[in-house]
C-alpha cells in the first residue's frame, strides 16, 4: 500500500501523520512513537514495523508525530497533550476510513500514551512495546510504577483477550519488571524477546510476527 502524509488540525495545532489505507479494511489502527525529546518520531523502526504488521493484517493504517515534531505544532506535554494529539488522530481515521474496530500501539513512551489513549475510547486491540509506565503515572522515573495505578488503566478494562505487551529481556530504558507487574494483575501476557535491547536491533521480525499473529482473526 502507497503511504501518504497530511497534517490534520489538534489541539494545540496542525498533527502530522502518515496513513495507508487498502481497498477494503478490516480495522483501524494507529500507533505512536518514542519519546520526542529523545529522537522519537513516527518514522521511527519500531513503529513502522508494528504499523506494517497491522497492514499486512488488513488495516487501514495511521502513524503521527506528537506536538512539537516534524510537522506537528505546539510544545511536548509530558504525555497529556500526546494523547490528546492520539485521540483525534483516531477520530479523524474513523471520519476517514469508516468505524471499524480500533487498533490502538505504542512504542516506548508511546506505548504510555496509547495505554491512556485506550482507557478514554472504545478498542479492539492494544499492543504496547517496551512501554514506559513510569513516563505517566507522574510519580518519577525512579520509583516502579503501582500495577493498580488508575492512570495505568481500569480493572477489567485490559485482559488477556485485548491486550498483548512486547518487551527485550536487555532493555535498558524501560523497565521490563514494570511490564511483568502491570501484566500480572491484569492478566495481560508479556512476550519476552530474548537478546532484544529497547530499539529491538536485529529483532524487528520478531515484532512484525508477533503483532501480525495478534492481528489475523483466528481461521
Amino acid at each position: 500500500m502507497e503511504t501518504h502524509r497530511a497534517t490534520i488540525e489538534g489541539a494545540a495545532g496542525c498533527v502530522e501523520i502518515a496513513y495507508a489505507i487498502p481497498a477494503h479494511p478490516v480495522a483501524v489502527a494507529v500507533v505512536a512513537h518514542p519519546h520526542p525529546l529523545h529522537g522519537g518520531t513516527m518514522d521511527n523502526k519500531v513503529v513502522t514495523t508494528v504499523a506494517r504488521a497491522f497492514a499486512d493484517a488488513g488495516a487501514a493504517t495511521f502513524r503521527f508525530n506528537f506536538r512539537g515534531v516534524g510537522a506537528s505544532e505546539g510544545r511536548h506535554d509530558e504525555g497529556r497533550g500526546e494523547t490528546d494529539d492520539f485521540l483525534e488522530v483516531a477520530a479523524h481515521a474513523r471520519r476517514a476510513v469508516g468505524e471499524l474496530p480500533l487498533w490502538l500501539a505504542g512504542f516506548s513512551f508511546g506505548g504510555g500514551v496509547a495505554l491512556r489513549a485506550s482507557g478514554l475510547v472504545d478498542f479492539e486491540r492494544l499492543v504496547l512495546v517496551a512501554p514506559a509506565f513510569r513516563r505517566i503515572t507522574g510519580h518519577g522515573l525512579g520509583e516502579p510504577p503501582d500495577p493498580a495505578d488508575p492512570n495505568l488503566g481500569a480493572p477489567g478494562r485490559h485482559t488477556a483477550a485485548n491486550t498483548i505487551i512486547l518487551h527485550g529481556d536487555k532493555d535498558e530504558t524501560t523497565v521490563l519488571a514494570d511490564s511483568l507487574g502491570w501484566g500480572a494483575v491484569r492478566d495481560v501476557p508479556v512476550l519476552v524477546v530474548p537478546g532484544a535491547d529497547h530499539f529491538f536491533h536485529r529483532k524487528l521480525h520478531v515484532i512484525r510476527d508477533v503483532v501480525g499473529r495478534l492481528a489475523r482473526p483466528l481461521p
